[in-house]
């Protein structure tokens, strides 16, 4: 097959996902050769007439605010992302030419629902990954389907599937001498005609998007100069540009601080609820995920998938099974995760209930269960820490003095 792709920044579409590759001219080779970008263009690159999906049930371009403001649409408990007997994983080709599937999930059942932020939580190499790119067409299911709206993917065209879908993966974009205005209006791609070019509607879609995700004055900058903080800001922005009935993403707070992650998580989760999106997210940040999440997909140790509610998921104990190491434990009761070590000694504590917490933590550090011991630790309300025992008494200023101190009783 001979493929003619130019491409408005060097991000290829299975880094993209649906939002950034302009496909001009295509020519195949009918000798039977294999279509190479077949699983990754899923832009609509090919669609040569604008046309207009009429499956969809919100037309954003319409109603859409410029300042931004939020309008709540009641939408939860509808389907948006659904699965019927999928099989996700690989498919290899022997020395004998014969082909191998590798199945990484067999046999899922599962449904985001519009208006939730849906997060997918595992273990390093439980095929997160794998089951996001197959929900969005980038890889072939082995068995079973994958449905939007009702719809099943394998029957829409790339134009469709680009209009009600848009990914953010995990790839890193490189938007060359693009604005960041201009790298989220490639996300218009889907809904432009043969020549790309951009109506009022389509603008007024890039500047609401980037108003959505508070990046309204990142817009004029270099996209190459943005913080990863505001990069992930202005690619959710190019998603939503898509005007997408679904939006998936894979650990797109892997490279930012914590103030950010919170940030970028909090906001999915309310674009979810005040759009009607169905947001599903792979991510690392569980605690934050617990915490925010409306729903969670959990795939566990045996690669079996759970669903439901966060406190459902910790009720069960299929939290803790999932995650739980040698030196590693999940408390249902706080929603966290506490070093688990066998403790070398128990003292005694004394603290007012604001430092008691803090000084619990620093001693299980050290190894030291609170409870009935010959050790007194005590905390006073001037900040002094005071260790006695052994036939001595040792006073500290911190908490990192006091460490080091019980560190050799």
């Amino acid at each position: 097959m001979t493929e003619l792709v130019e491409t408005a920044a060097e991000d290829a579409s299975a880094a993209t996902g649906t939002t950034g590759t302009t496909n001009r001219t295509r020519t195949t080779d009918t000798t039977g050769a294999t279509d190479r970008t077949r699983t990754t263009d899923t832009t609509g690159a090919t669609d040569t007439t604008r046309t207009t999906d009429t499956t969809r049930t919100t037309d954003w371009t319409r109603t859409m605010d410029t300042t931004a403001a939020m309008v709540t649409t009641d939408t939860t408990g509808t389907e948006g992302i659904s699965t019927r007997g999928l099989t996700v994983g690989y498919r290899m080709r022997r020395a004998s030419r014969r082909r191998r599937e590798r199945a990484v999930l067999r046999e899922l059942d599962l449904t985001a629902r519009a208006g939730e932020l849906t997060v997918l939580l595992g273990p390093n190499g439980a095929g997160k990954s794998t089951l996001l790119r197959t929900l969005c067409g980038l890889q072939p299911p082995l068995a079973g389907s994958v449905r939007i709206g009702g719809l099943d993917i394998a029957g829409q065209s790339p134009a469709a599937l680009a209009r009600r879908l848009a990914v953010v993966l995990t790839d890193r974009v490189d938007a060359g001498l693009l604005s960041a205005r201009e790298l989220v209006a490639l996300g218009r791609h889907p809904h432009t005609g043969f020549t790309g070019r951009l109506s009022d509607a389509d603008h007024t879609a890039v500047e609401w998007a980037l108003d959505a995700v508070a990046a309204g004055h990142l817009a004029d900058r270099p996209a190459a100069e943005l913080s990863d903080g505001e990069r992930q800001r202005v690619l959710t922005a190019r998603a939503l540009a898509q005007e997408p009935a679904a939006v998936l993403l894979d650990e797109p707070t892997a490279f930012l601080d914590v103030p950010s992650r919170v940030a970028l998580t909090v906001l999915l989760r309310d674009l979810a609820r005040s759009r009607g999106l169905t947001v599903v997210v792979s991510t690392h940040d569980l605690e934050l995920a617990l915490r925010v999440a409306d729903a969670v997909w959990l795939v566990d140790r045996s690669l079996r998938v759970h669903a439901g509610a966060p406190e459902d998921l910790i009720a069960r104990g299929a939290v803790a099974a999932a995650f739980d190491a040698e030196h590693l434990a999940f408390d249902a009761a706080s929603g966290s995760f506490g070093l688990r070590r066998p403790a070398r000694a128990t003292v005694a504590m004394d603290a007012p209930p604001a430092l008691r917490p803090l000084l619990e933590r620093a001693l299980a550090r050290e190894d030291l269960a609170t409870g009935d011991g010959d050790t007194l630790v005590t905390a006073g309300s001037d900040g002094t820490l005071t260790v006695r025992g052994r036939g001595r008494t040792v006073r500290t200023r911190s908490f990192q003095e006091l460490t080091r101190e019980v560190r050799t009783w």
